[in-house]
């Protein structure tokens, strides 16, 4: 990653991780309207791309979360495909979904992989790069995609 894209990322809490020729950006967005301070629940929502920059297609399998809060309380999300959907992926096509996160603390941080699999049947991971969560993020539609 170029200086330019490692301070961008400090700035607005997304990330962007590259493994396998799989790109995977997210950044997250609060949502006050859906969040109860008052009762400890903090509300928001992340937007994931995925890119296939490889010269093979992937299809995604299962996908795997660490969310941790302000408190380093951690919880690990597991399961098939994302959002119903387990999209294959040629070279140069891409994905995206939006999905959401509640948290006990105002901030904290994501991240884990997805298991993908090429047409010869190897399975392999794909990082997702550490995010951030909190009401200071840059707004999902700050999300660099250029070249997705």
């Amino acid at each position: 990653m170029t200086q330019a894209a490692t301070q961008n990322q400090r700035q607005t809490g997304h990330s962007d991780t590259l493994t396998e020729g799989i790109r995977v950006l997210v950044g997250s967005q609060y949502h006050e309207e859906q969040s109860r301070p008052e009762v400890g629940r903090w509300f928001f929502s992340y937007r994931v791309v995925l890119k296939n920059e490889g010269t093979h297609s992937a299809r995604l399998l299962t996908r795997h979360w660490r969310i941790k809060d302000a408190d380093n309380a951690e919880r690990a999300v597991d399961g098939p495909g994302v959002v119903g959907e387990h999209p294959e992926l040629a070279p140069g096509e891409s994905f995206e979904y939006v999905s959401a996160c509640t948290l006990d603390t105002p901030w904290g941080t994501m991240e884990g992989w997805f298991r993908m699999e090429r047409p010869d049947g190897e399975v392999f991971r794909v990082r997702i790069g550490r995010f951030f969560l909190a009401p200071t993020t840059a707004p999902l539609t700050e999300l660099s995609t250029s070249g997705v």
